[in-house]
């Protein structure tokens, strides 16, 4: 392992490959996960939190019948996504867990993300960052929070890259009409996927609540 400038480089060896995780230089995402997540780590994990200066995040909150513990151990365990993702083939990881952990998700179209997890919040949740290798990359935040003993809502927001870079005047339409639905649309197949393997204590089928044009 090497460090250098604030960033870490690490040789990953699995089964069938090994291989050097670069970061890219620094972006809006990677230096606000970095730098709040070191510095504000209790104001992160709050459940009212989201990165400031940010316009239009996509979140989605699920209600599960089940104690956040049992919320917590689906969202916290290795390879998750492959019980939980009704979009998931693979969930191969790397690293896990904490703020240092690495995974990478096979979609059911064979696009395959890399996630880079930069905040690990015990009992309440996590932040990452994910894109494909070498490419941009957007924030997601999952949060979970106790609604009674018996009931936890689990969110997923995400800070989407695609449009942050064009002006509030055009951004808003691309936002509106394609990118909002189409997120909303996978994070509550998503959320619903967790509910499905926490209450039901079974892998949930792929494409359980609709196929997904990005995904599946």
């Amino acid at each position: 392992m090497q460090t250098g400038r604030g960033w870490t480089i690490t040789r990953l060896h699995t089964p069938d490959t090994s291989y050097t995780l670069l970061p890219k230089p620094p972006t809006m995402w990677v230096s606000l996960c970095q730098e709040l997540g070191l510095e504000n780590r209790q104001v992160m994990s709050n459940w009212e939190y989201h990165l400031p200066s940010f316009r239009w995040p996509v979140t989605v909150v699920q209600r599960i019948a089940a104690p956040s513990d049992k919320v917590w151990d689906a969202i916290a365990m290795p390879g998750n996504l492959e019980s939980c993702h009704p979009y998931c083939a693979r969930n191969p990881v790397q690293v896990w867990p904490g703020p240092e952990a690495r995974d990478r998700v096979h979609y059911l179209n064979g696009v395959v993300f890399e996630r880079r997890f930069c905040g690990w919040f015990d009992g309440t949740g996590y932040d990452l960052n994910i894109g494909r290798r070498g490419g941009a990359s957007s924030f997601v935040s999952w949060r979970m929070r106790s609604v009674d003993p018996g009931h936890t809502d689990l969110r997923i927001s995400v800070y989407p890259y695609v449009i942050q870079n064009l002006p509030v005047a055009i951004r808003w339409v691309p936002h509106i009409v394609f990118i909002r639905p189409m997120l909303m649309k996978y994070l509550s197949s998503v959320t619903k996927g967790f509910e499905w393997y926490v209450t039901r204590e079974e892998p949930v089928p792929r494409n359980q609540f609709g196929s997904h044009r990005w995904f599946s």
